[in-house]
């Protein structure tokens, strides 16, 4: 072989989110960023060790603009037209992939409904739906906790919150999951696009006729509660005169959903299953359940982020990271989950330790685009975990951990199943 030849770009299998720690703990061996090829044949720069990951979060010079994640993709894919499935460039312009100053318009306008104070008003309705949930697995020795707990949390809770009509909930769930998964066809994934921007439509018509009218929340008191439903509040949002449109809008609503779905579905089976693993830890949380408010949350989601790989980024203009030259107009990975195991940051990376106090956690992201719901994912996994243990504290694994199946994703790190021993 000629010495002088560039080494092979590496390729990632399908399943390398089945089992990705190993094959991040070897990229931050290798060294900084490198360039890799993901399952669906987008070349892009992976960067894995933690202090490049908070770089590259925070770095301006980095570009998040979802209108031309289209563009992008065919470019890196060496085709003329993007390969596998495409998304609706419009679909893709919410705020996570926006900008300044437009990121900072959609933010602010959102921040607006999306209060610190709506959402612990939220919390006697999330316990109530975890109870509800505890309630259906009563003398059920073995139950599937990613279908039957991890799953409809979330996708109750953000639909209610958004006012989505109960009949239409699992429509939305199944149009989420098409859209956030892979190896869904071009086919799929265009029915899913028209199916959420046609029903978010839909709904904001009939939000902004009757704004109050469809509280998911009108059988609590009145007067504990916002008036409205957050998509009624987004709806009516003003700031100086501005409004969001109805395309930004219907952006919003899919970014919330998938966001508020599928995040905290795979962060909290993921949980579960780290707990499960490490009974150690298991038995320290039953005896001091107060941890899951203070270290424990944040240290389920350093050590398996379901966030394993941040959305993808351009690069604006050329720009060094790790003492790598990354050129411009280059997709740009972060790896979340890489970083959260980096043991240079975090000390016995590999080590699940709920007393740990988590330095600069990057599982919601960092700077501008640090998750708007981070606040309602640990509030939905502090009620999930805590009450489950309380109500079922010998729960243990019903099957082998080898015998675990994961989901098929290039950016997300979960579970298509948990099943477990309750009690007996």
């Amino acid at each position: 072989m000629d010495s002088g030849m560039a080494p092979a770009i590496e390729k990632l299998p399908a399943d390398f989110m089945h089992q990705p720690y190993e094959l991040y703990a070897r990229l931050r061996e290798d060294g900084p960023p490198r360039e890799i090829i993901m399952p669906h044949g987008v070349k892009v720069w992976m960067v894995t060790r933690y202090d490049d990951v908070r770089a590259i979060l925070t770095d301006q010079r980095i570009s998040k603009d979802g209108r031309r994640v289209n563009e992008m993709f065919a470019r890196h894919s060496g085709a003329s037209e993007v390969p596998g499935p495409t998304y609706d460039n419009e679909l893709c312009a919410h705020m996570l992939n926006s900008d300044p100053p437009r990121h900072e318009r959609l933010r602010r306008l959102v921040g607006k409904a999306f209060t610190v104070r709506r959402v612990e008003l939220l919390r006697p309705r999330v316990s109530q739906i975890v109870d509800e949930l505890l309630d259906r697995m009563a003398g059920r020795p073995v139950v599937d906790l990613v279908a039957e707990y991890a799953t409809p949390l979330p996708i109750t809770v953000i639909t209610e919150l958004l006012g989505v009509p109960v009949e239409d909930r699992e429509d939305f769930r199944l149009w989420s999951t098409t859209l956030i998964g892979s190896h869904h066809s071009a086919e799929e994934v265009e029915a899913a696009t028209a199916a959420v921007i046609g029903y978010a439509e839909r709904l904001i018509a009939a939000k902004r006729s009757a704004p109050a009218e469809d509280s998911p929340s009108k059988d609590l008191p009145r007067e504990d509660l916002p008036r409205e439903d957050l998509l009624s509040a987004m709806v009516q949002a003003v700031d100086g005169g501005d409004r969001l449109t109805d395309g930004e809008l219907v952006a919003m609503v899919f970014l919330l959903v998938a966001a508020g779905h599928e995040t905290t579905m795979c962060t909290l089976g993921n949980a579960f299953h780290s707990l499960l693993r490490n009974p150690d830890q298991l038995a320290l949380l039953r005896a001091r359940p107060e941890l899951l408010t203070s270290t424990a949350f944040d240290e389920l989601a350093r050590y398996d982020s379901g966030v394993s790989l941040a959305t993808f980024r351009f690069t604006t203009e050329e720009l060094s990271v790790g003492g790598v030259t990354i050129p411009a107009g280059e997709i740009v990975v972060a790896a979340i989950g890489s970083a959260g195991r980096d043991g240079k940051h975090h000390p016995d990376a590999d080590q699940l330790d709920l007393c740990r106090q988590v330095n600069g956690s990057l599982a919601f992201g960092l700077g501008l685009h640090y998750c708007v719901g981070a606040q309602l994912a640990r509030l939905e996994v502090e009620l999930a975990v805590g009450r489950l243990l309380a109500r079922y504290p010998t729960v243990r694994l019903a099957v082998p951990p080898e015998g675990l199946a994961w989901k098929s994703s290039n950016l997300m790190h979960g579970l298509a199943a948990l099943p477990v021993l309750l009690f007996g």
